[in-house]
């Protein structure tokens, strides 16, 4: 047997780079894939952030989170009226005023919000919805009207304003994702290094097994071409990196425990990473389930638990590591749930729905209007806060870059940062 006959064969072609993302491997992953980018020539450097400027945390929660069940309107009667199984009356919610609650699993979010940590925009939505969920979601991830179609993503195109011009000289991600899929949020018109950790990743044997297949990739024979010769750098750029952040999440010792789950975890990363110094401008985390066509009532319980826990966690052991003025955390989802419940005590795709941001430095309280109930059955809510003002806040006012550039025309931040 030849001595490079049990070796991983190097790729040399897109799709089988890419295929190599699937198996959790921490590759950096790029904006595009053109012809004239699988050349080193192409390769234009990037600055690494200097440590200290501010993070952005974004919490996908996947499937269209339902936002009546999340912030509920317990005095209006229309909302009994429209959900006959599912209501929650106000004596079973976290009660944040007069008139709304959170759901009763959302018990650290509350504390949270009473404590001036936790601003929640009400009824965020988007002009002429869209109910599927990849459309949505591509609208909600590149920032683009319902009729628009761009191909890359807001992060993407802040990258591309905010982090270009200087060549790079350094290994460090401007961008992190948990998960095996680069967000659509992450595709810039450039080129800017990226990470991705398996959601929850923290198994040191998978993590050895990725390392070693990485080094045997990066000495395995591949053609001498200008696209091989791309991809073995790339593949050796992952390596230093994909070795730093092992180490990293390997020695973290948070202040606190982290709830047992993979979403638990994987903020547990971010914190480790954070704490690190590690000049990452944006971490991107997933969490999934939120499609509850039927029986949403302990669905969406157990999913809100974990959320608050895993946030409410987070917040404090940044804090302890006196990193939380630091760090914005903001929540989003594809759309909400109809108003109307269905026939499988569940809730139908909707439009629009609240969404969380947490942080020291964050102005709490309720924000935005309300949605009016006064709806037939099946019928939608009616957005009243546009979820392009909230990116605009996030990027005029955290993360320091002029919205105009990045979502393409003016949009009305809100005052919660």
């Amino acid at each position: 047997m030849s001595p490079n006959a049990s070796r991983p064969r190097f790729p040399t072609t897109r799709r089988e780079f890419l295929q190599l993302t699937g198996r959790g491997i921490g590759l950096l992953a790029f904006s595009r894939f053109a012809p004239a980018f699988l050349i080193n020539a192409a390769r234009a450097s990037t600055p690494a952030p200097e440590t200290g400027r501010p993070i952005l945390v974004l919490i996908q929660l996947a499937g269209g989170n339902d936002g009546l069940n999340t912030l509920v309107p317990f005095e209006d009667p229309n909302y009994f009226r429209l959900r006959r199984t599912l209501a929650m009356a106000k004596d079973q919610v976290i009660r944040l005023s007069g008139t709304a609650g959170l759901h009763p699993s959302c018990a650290e979010l509350g504390a949270l919000f009473h404590d001036g940590k936790l601003a929640i925009v009400q009824n965020v939505g988007y002009p002429n919805p869209n109910r599927s969920h990849f459309r949505s979601s591509e609208i909600w991830e590149t920032a683009s009207g319902s009729s628009e179609f761009l191909a890359n993503g807001w992060i993407g195109r802040y990258l591309d304003n905010a982090c270009a011009g200087a060549p790079r000289d350094s290994h460090d991600p401007m961008a992190v994702h948990l998960g095996s899929s680069v967000p659509q949020s992450f595709l810039g018109a450039h080129e800017h290094p990226t990470f991705g950790l398996g959601a929850g990743s923290g198994n040191r044997r998978e993590n050895e097994e990725n390392r070693r297949l990485l080094e045997s990739l990066c000495q395995s024979p591949g053609a001498a071409d200008d696209n091989a010769s791309f991809l073995r750098h790339t593949l050796l750029d992952s390596l230093v990196t994909e070795k730093r952040v092992q180490r990293v999440i390997g020695d973290y010792r948070p202040a606190l425990s982290y709830p047992t789950n993979a979403f638990g975890t994987s903020l547990r990363n971010v914190a480790a990473l954070i704490a690190d110094g590690l000049p990452t401008r944006v971490y991107f985390v997933p969490l999934s389930g939120f499609d509850t066509h039927s029986n949403q009532a302990n669905q969406q319980a157990n999913l809100l638990a974990t959320l608050s826990q895993g946030l409410a966690a987070f917040q404090r052991d940044l804090a302890s590591h006196h990193l939380d003025d630091q760090v914005v955390t903001m929540t989003f989802s594809e759309f909400g749930r109809r108003p109307s419940e269905n026939e499988s005590r569940g809730t139908d795709h909707g439009t629009a729905a609240p969404l969380f941001v947490m942080g020291s430095r964050v102005k709490g309280g309720l924000h935005g209007t309300a949605p009016s109930l006064d709806l037939a059955r099946n019928e939608d809510l009616a957005f009243t806060t546009d979820f392009r003002d909230v990116y605009a806040t996030m990027l005029d006012r955290w993360l320091g870059c002029p919205s105009t550039a990045v979502l393409g025309e003016k949009f009305s931040p809100l005052p919660i940062v």
